[in-house]
């Protein structure tokens, strides 16, 4: 090949599929390429027969293109950043969302709906009365704040206030912060309690503008088909005498570039294990028990209610998306699956390489941006501005 770009993307997951179109916004000459005979990359969905190639024979469970089963699934923040980057990138105008059914968390051995306002606070079972009282008080607080008004701060610094000192202010107890910090705050373990409280409210406020969105039970919208909307020979990185990557060679030809982006499996040389995600994909009949018969829905778990180290997560989508363990009731089929975690350990101004992290266990994509946005200030120098109108994507959502 005689052309040269000025980066070559390889790997069509979806964050490599945000960069590519932040890129070409950018007016950047871009070749996308994968070796992979699918669509996806490890954020793929997959159909039946594909589900059953990768993990046994097949059953009979219907045709296979009935099912589409996300490999890494996770909602959207209906007010987040994935969607605001969508918006610039114009994939909105190819995409339909549906508003997820419901929010739920896992709590003394029941299933609860997330509250999400002061309403919502005084009607929960999660909490006694005066344990109500508090958490309406601290959800006014977290609603009321704006951090450009000290008027709205109530004396306090949320930069040097830690998340555990301001909730001691509402008197709340253990099962009520947990609940609140991994249900709503969405954090994935405890650390955030020592650490200042401005990220821990800005999450809050981010779920609650997300759930005022389209005014559903839940802030999370998803793809109306699927993850594999989103976004095949071996591709092999060629490296000069200096270790700089000058172009990918695949079937015999090399297209020249001056960077190269990719996700850990094209360079395993320049990442570290970081640690691994375990999940089970279930086939069900039904709607997950206790749910309000939910089609879609996320349920949390954290880990003080298992005494475990880490939170699970429960995501289901059901055929209303048209894509595809005692709390999910009777299963179909059930596939186990875990993989490792990477992140990259190479010097990017040498080499020229921006490797992206492995997709971690959260069910929405809030953590999955942050590496995104990160990576394009990394390949571009510049900083992006995603302070657009999300009408766009309120017009592409369904009830």
């Amino acid at each position: 090949m005689d052309e040269e770009y000025d980066v070559i993307v390889l790997g069509t997951g979806l964050k490599e599929g945000i960069l590519s179109g932040l890129l070409s916004v950018d007016g950047l000459k871009i070749l996308h390429m994968d070796r992979n005979d699918y669509y996806g990359g490890d954020s793929t969905s997959l159909y039946l027969h594909q589900l059953w190639k990768r993990y046994k024979p097949p059953e009979h469970l219907g045709s296979s293109k009935d099912y589409n089963v996300d490999m890494v699934p996770k909602f959207m923040m209906a007010n987040g950043a994935l969607v605001r980057v969508l918006i610039h990138t114009n994939v909105t105008k190819y995409l339909n969302f549906k508003a997820v059914d419901g929010s739920f968390v896992y709590n003394k051995r029941k299933i609860h709906k997330v509250p999400t306002n002061d309403v919502e606070a005084l009607k929960s079972a999660l909490m006694d009365f005066f344990e109500k009282r508090g958490a309406r008080n601290f959800f006014i607080y977290v609603q009321d704040y704006k951090e450009n008004d000290p008027r709205s701060h109530e004396g306090l610094d949320l930069n040097k206030v830690t998340a555990k000192n301001l909730i001691s202010k509402y008197g709340l107890d253990d099962n009520t912060v947990d609940f609140i910090g991994h249900a709503l705050a969405l954090h994935l373990d405890d650390a955030y309690l020592n650490e200042p409280a401005m990220d821990f409210v800005k999450r809050m406020k981010i779920y609650a503008e997300s759930l005022a969105r389209f005014r559903g039970g839940s802030p999370y919208i998803y793809p109306l088909y699927g993850l594999g909307e989103l976004p095949q020979p071996e591709c092999k990185v060629q490296f000069d005498e200096t270790g700089k990557a000058f172009g990918v060679t695949s079937e015999g030809e090399t297209a020249k570039c001056k960077k190269v982006v990719c996700d850990p499996s094209y360079l395993p040389d320049k990442v570290k294990k970081v640690g691994k995600v375990a999940r089970a994909i279930c086939i069900m009949s039904h709607p997950i028990p206790s749910t309000h018969d939910s089609h879609s829905v996320q349920v949390i778990i954290p880990r003080k209610q298992l005494g475990r180290k880490s939170d699970m997560y429960l995501f289901c989508c059901s055929y209303t998306h048209n894509p595809g363990i005692d709390l999910l009731g009777p299963v179909d089929e059930i596939f186990f699956d875990a993989y490792d975690r990477y992140e990259p350990t190479n010097e990017h101004n040498t080499d020229h390489c921006f490797i992206s992290k492995s997709y971690d266990a959260t069910t929405q994509f809030e953590t999955t941006v942050k590496d995104v946005i990160a990576m394009y200030s990394k390949i571009t120098g510049k900083t992006l501005d995603l302070t657009v109108d999300l009408s766009a994507a309120s017009a592409a959502a369904e009830e």
